[in-house]
């Protein structure tokens, strides 16, 4: 496996979702290189019960090493996406990286699940992934490491995977379905697409607020080993593109040999993630 490059330093990332979590979290490990970072969340006020804003992420950024740009958008609306890669282009150059990492979750069943939810799912998941990666890819196409990473499941289509919650499923795969279409569409651009998924529950705050609360989060990793995965995937070349990467396991290939200091309690049981087999 080349690596054309093992630091993101002078890098442009966009970020969907950066605000907290993940997605915080692959921004701040990019920062440490002096990566720059186009920070997309839609949260400007502070929330008691959501923290971090885009004002609040992108003073963590630079403290870690970086340069950011806080944009509030919602990925839904194609004239604030446009905005976004705008102002992102205006402050920065250009555009190296694309983090597709912003995600709605609503888990029921079919009779369960109100259609304003099933809309969200869609809109958010599947047309803001696609839509960042259209308006993102005259610039990706430019630079000379462009890359695309979606927080998305390997295109497993288990009937176990769907059945609990058909809705959310179909979101999430529609996300995978990019990664696999623009690892083909992309391969003679040197525009590389992959996806990556957590092997378990990570302690984020759809956890905590929607997922089984600090319970689970017990039973999970911290957000530091999507951010390690995410970032050994965009330093490797061009030619790593179209896989469904899981965390533990890119890092393992990449001499990682300590997972257990991810871990939220320490020698805890973890707790895999949907779409991936119990163990």
């Amino acid at each position: 496996m080349g690596d054309s490059t093992r630091t993101l330093a002078g890098r442009t990332l966009f970020i969907t979702g950066a605000t907290r979590g993940i997605g915080l979290a692959i921004a701040l490990r990019a920062a440490r290189d002096g990566a720059n970072i186009a920070v997309l969340g839609k949260t400007k006020e502070a929330n008691p019960k959501l923290p971090g804003t885009v004002d609040s992420s992108v003073k963590e950024i630079v403290q870690a090493g970086g340069q950011a740009v806080g944009i509030v958008c919602d990925i839904r609306d194609e004239e604030q996406v446009e905005a976004a890669v705008s102002q992102t282009v205006k402050t920065f150059g250009g555009i190296d990286i694309l983090v597709n990492n912003a995600s709605a979750i609503f888990l029921a069943d079919t009779e369960n699940t109100p259609m304003k939810r099933f809309d969200l799912m869609q809109d958010v998941n599947v047309r803001g992934t696609y839509l960042c990666g259209q308006k993102c890819l005259p610039f990706l196409k430019k630079s000379d490491h462009g890359r695309i990473v979606t927080m998305s499941p390997p295109l497993d289509l288990r009937p176990d995977y769907f059945g609990p919650h058909v809705a959310y499923s179909i979101a999430k795969f529609g996300m995978s379905l990019c990664t696999l279409g623009w690892a083909e569409e992309l391969k003679d651009h040197g525009v590389a697409a992959n996806s990556l998924w957590p092997k378990t529950i990570i302690d984020t705050m759809a956890v905590r607020n929607l997922l089984g609360g600090e319970t689970v989060a017990k039973q999970g990793r911290k957000t530091s080993i999507v951010a390690d995965a995410a970032y050994e995937i965009l330093c490797r070349d061009s030619s790593y593109t179209g896989n469904f990467a899981i965390d533990e396991e890119i890092l393992l290939e990449s001499g990682v040999t300590d997972l257990d200091k991810y871990s939220v309690v320490a020698g805890a049981k973890l707790m895999t993630d949907l779409f991936l087999p119990r163990e």
